[in-house]
């Protein structure tokens, strides 16, 4: 009978039905790690590739390099953008992008994209989308898969974060699918959570959920341009009363409501300084920091959960009783939290019904 320790080491490695050397085993963290500081965009791509494999021998290269990495991250700014389906979110990222490379920064967005229901891989539209940023040198794409995350987060987007900041990009923006299941998860991994909106709106955040005005350090009214131009002005005052009768997230920062128009690129500037102040405003305060170390403290319990669950799925005593204990929830002959307690005895026993609650 194996430990728990040792089946909990098992579920933590990634999985994959695959098999076979890595095209990248060969090559040492520290080689990786010295090309991507230099900035050597091949090495950065083939180095996410590795840290989002589902094969352990390719996984654990990525995590090595990652850990050797660590020292020069957290210097760049961390904004994330989400907003519903059509408002605009990708064209508003090109501009900010443009605007912000041609001021000397280093741009990197990790946009994720909707998984294929078919093969489960990115779209890869973006790329399509933000032609002009992503001819730049000083700006790196990266679309990524949701693979149905929660919120539309990519699995290891945390990680490939830390990776391009290591790489000497120092404004990270992620592009979220903007389907509404859970922006918490992106509001928790950037310093700045910039919610994107279409003109006229009214009250329901067009798809978004309403709480989501709660995370905002920033709500835009984006196609302020054109016929629109009067409707958006309208609707930036709605949503800047709205944000009066919300409690801020910190006392260092009253969330704010502007106008842009991604398209003619008007307001991304007022935009970037409203970022811009944000950041020094919390800086002051301590709260970067502070914010910072409870995201990563965050992130540390949410791999120890999702590192439970791969475990309990992954082992036979459990696999074997999981049916019978669905069934009887479903049909009211055990409560949930009778089931769970079953089945958490089952797997810290290591063997099947023996002991069972």
């Amino acid at each position: 009978m194996s430990s728990l320790a040792d089946r909990l080491g098992r579920a933590m490695r990634p999985h994959s039905p695959e098999s076979g050397a890595t095209s990248g085993s060969r090559e040492s963290p520290e080689s990786y790690c010295r090309a991507i500081r230099e900035g050597d965009r091949r090495a950065i791509a083939r180095a996410i590739t590795l840290i989002e494999s589902t094969r352990p021998e390719q996984a654990a290269l990525g995590q090595s390099i990652l850990e050797q990495l660590v020292p020069y991250t957290g210097q760049g700014v961390r904004v994330g953008i989400t907003g519903p389906p059509g408002v605009g979110k990708s064209t508003l990222i090109e501009a900010l992008g443009l605007q912000l490379v041609e001021q000397g920064h280093r741009v990197a967005v990790l946009a994720v994209d909707p998984s294929s229901p078919v093969t489960g891989g990115s779209i890869l539209g973006d790329k399509t989308r933000m032609e002009r940023l992503a001819s730049s040198p000083a700006a790196y794409i990266r679309p990524s898969p949701s693979g149905g995350s929660l919120g539309g987060v990519a699995h290891r987007t945390r990680e490939v974060m830390l990776l391009c900041e290591a790489a000497g990009y120092d404004v990270v923006l992620i592009e979220t699918v903007g389907i509404g299941q859970s922006e918490v998860t992106v509001a928790s991994m950037v310093d700045f959570f910039l919610v994107l909106l279409l003109p006229g709106g009214g009250d329901q955040l067009q798809g978004i959920k309403r709480g989501v005005m709660e995370l905002a350090d920033c709500l835009a009214v984006n196609k302020a341009d054109g016929a629109m131009r009067a409707v958006a002005e309208r609707t930036r005052g709605e949503y800047a009363g709205a944000l009066q009768l919300i409690r801020p997230t910190t006392a260092s920062w009253l969330p704010r409501a502007l106008l842009v128009s991604a398209l003619e690129a008007t307001g991304v500037g007022e935009l970037w300084a409203a970022i811009g102040e944000h950041r020094s405003a919390l800086e002051a305060s301590g709260e970067l920091d502070t914010r910072r170390r409870a995201q990563n403290r965050e992130w540390m319990w949410s791999l120890v959960d999702q590192g439970l669950r791969h475990a309990m799925n992954a082992d036979a005593a459990v696999a074997r009783r999981v049916a019978e204990f669905e069934e009887d929830v479903q049909s009211q002959k055990r409560t949930p939290a009778a089931a769970a307690q079953a089945l958490l005895a089952i797997f810290r026993q290591g063997e099947s019904g023996e002991g069972e609650p």
